[in-house]
């Protein structure tokens, strides 16, 4: 199968994932589970959904387990749906790219603030030295002489 065939697959297996989460699990803790997306295989055996959810860390570990023991319903129905043959395996992967974004908010943000306090810095600030800093030539022959004496 090519790359655009089993892309296409992917995204119908997060569908399918997406739906049974929301609609026939009836699992609370399930709920708030978002899948951001999945991957295939070649050779269409193994299935990774990634997955977001919202909580506490506790929370997050209740989900990660009530999604593996989800999963023998979740692969039945997905390869029920899709009439494969062989119904690929899944793995439910949390989701880190949330945290990252965060991280990165949190960065330009201690970054923003860290140039406005130099902003500050310069109000009234003025340059170090004198105000023409090169040397300039003599302008009297007559002082050259007299230094050589």
């Amino acid at each position: 199968m090519g790359a655009a065939n089993t892309r296409r697959l992917a995204e119908r297996i997060g569908q399918i994932v997406a739906e049974m989460l929301e609609r026939r699990i009836k699992d609370p803790r399930l709920g708030f589970v978002t899948v951001t997306e999945t991957r295939l295989t070649g050779d269409l055996r193994e299935a990774t959904v990634f997955y977001t959810v919202y909580g506490s860390p506790e929370e997050q570990a209740e989900t990660a387990a009530d999604l593996r023991s989800a999963t023998g319903v979740i692969r039945s129905e997905v390869g029920r749906q899709l009439g494969l043959r062989h119904s690929p395996s899944i793995e439910f992967v949390a989701d880190a790219l949330p945290d990252n974004a965060r991280h990165i908010e949190d960065l330009v943000a201690a970054a923003r603030q860290a140039d406005e306090e130099l902003a500050r810095t310069r109000e009234g600030a003025t340059w170090a030295g004198d105000p023409d800093p090169y040397k300039k030539p003599a302008e009297d022959e007559d002082d050259w002489a007299d230094e050589d004496e």
